[in-house]
């Protein structure tokens, strides 16, 4: 009998500059990908809800519903990872992106090679047909905080907590090596293959937000500490 062959990966596109989309799309079919694209803002949404893909690439100024708009309006009912394309040379789109749940961001011009190398290291983080192996740990409990990679679900206090995908990532890291300060360079590295060049606030931003998240809002915080000049701390007495 034969075995069928694995389903492609689903990409949607929603990149309004007809050209770049094809570009990217035939790219990315060269890479087997199956690739849809959205010209519009409104109907991407709608389609990110109706179709479900596995990877979203998301260009932030978009006819009908601008990127940050459609990140807004999808994130608390799709899961998956949110790549946006920016054309702006500050930071102000990636800070904004990742505030509202973006998982990585590429600024344009867009290098194909790039674009598909930051895509694969968004799927290998949410894959969920790695090889596991059975001395690593799947599981941390903290008091009354746990976090289980396998079903990607996070508890604090018998209450779930809804992470994206960014975010679940990045709490599973620091959990995995608590009572350790990670640098920003060994985040980065870890998450997304890329070297900290001393400005990108992406790690900075998660943090916050993880904090919020999970109620660490004392000054300063207790549950995942800033260590100055080093990095970050994941306590696990503070739960």
């Amino acid at each position: 009998m034969s075995v069928p062959a694995p389903k492609p990966t689903r990409i949607l596109l929603v990149e309004d500059d007809v050209q770049l989309a094809s570009l990217i799309g035939e790219y990315l079919r060269e890479h087997e990908f199956q690739v849809n694209v959205d010209h519009r803002g409104d109907s991407g949404a709608e389609r990110i809800l109706r179709d479900a893909p596995d990877l979203v690439v998301l260009d932030v100024l978009l006819p009908g519903l601008n990127g940050m708009d459609v990140c807004r309006r999808v994130r608390a009912e799709y899961a998956g990872p949110i790549l946006m394309l920016t054309a702006r040379d500050d930071d102000i789109d990636e800070i904004i992106g990742l505030e509202l749940g973006a998982d990585d961001y590429v600024k344009k011009p867009v290098e194909p090679r790039v674009l598909l190398a930051r895509i694969r290291a968004l799927l290998r983080r949410t894959s969920q047909n790695s090889v596991t192996i059975p001395s690593e740990p799947r599981c941390f409990s903290f008091g009354s905080f746990s976090i289980d990679q396998t079903a990607r679900r996070v508890t604090l206090a018998g209450e779930c907590v809804e992470l994206t995908t960014g975010e679940f990532d990045l709490l599973w890291l620091l959990a995995s090596a608590a009572g350790t300060v990670l640098s920003r360079d060994v985040i980065l590295a870890s998450l997304r293959g890329i070297d900290y060049d001393g400005l990108d606030r992406s790690i900075d931003i998660g943090i916050s937000r993880l904090r919020a998240k999970l109620q660490d809002t004392a000054t300063p915080p207790a549950r995942i500490k800033t260590v100055r000049g080093r990095g970050y701390l994941f306590v696990s007495d503070a739960w």
